[in-house]
C-alpha cells in the first residue's frame, strides 16, 4: 500500500484519484504532480514502482498538506473570529458566510431543524 503525507493511497484507484485522498490535492494539482513526476495519469496506485512513489513524496513534501494545512485554515478562521469580521462572527454563531439565504434551506450550517412550539390560544 503507498503511504504518502501520512495517507494510505488506495490501490485500485487511478493515480489522479489516489493522490485526491490527500488533504489539499485535488484533481488537477494530482495531475500536475504526476506530470512532474513523469507518470502517466491513467496508471494505477499498485503498478507504481518505489522509484515513481519517491518521487510523488519529494514532490508533495514540498507543498502545504494535510494537518499543516488543516491547521493554517483553523488558525485563519481562528483570527476572523478574534477580529469580528463579519465572516468571523457567521463562523462563530454557525451560520452560512457567503450570502446564502439562510430562511427556507441552510441546514448543513446549521444543523438539525429545532422545531418551535406554538403559544396556546386563550379560551373564551
Amino acid at each position: 500500500m503507498a503511504r504518502i503525507a501520512g495517507v494510505d493511497i488506495p490501490q485500485n484507484k487511478r493515480g489522479e484519484i489516489g493522490l485526491t485522498y490527500i488533504y489539499g490535492i485535488g484533481r488537477s494539482t494530482a495531475q500536475k504532480i504526476l506530470t512532474e513526476a513523469g507518470i502517466d495519469w491513467d496508471k494505477k496506485v499498485k503498478d507504481w514502482d518505489d522509484d515513481e512513489q519517491n518521487k510523488i513524496r519529494s514532490i508533495i513534501s514540498e507543498m502545504k498538506v494535510e494537518g499543516e494545512l488543516r491547521s493554517e485554515v483553523q488558525m485563519n478562521i481562528k483570527r476572523l473570529m478574534d477580529i469580528g469580521t463579519y465572516r468571523g462572527i457567521r463562523h462563530r454563531i454557525g451560520l452560512p458566510l457567503r450570502g446564502q439565504k439562510t430562511k427556507n434551506n441552510a441546514r448543513t450550517r446549521k444543523g438539525r431543524k429545532k422545531t418551535v412550539a406554538n403559544k396556546k390560544k386563550a379560551t373564551k
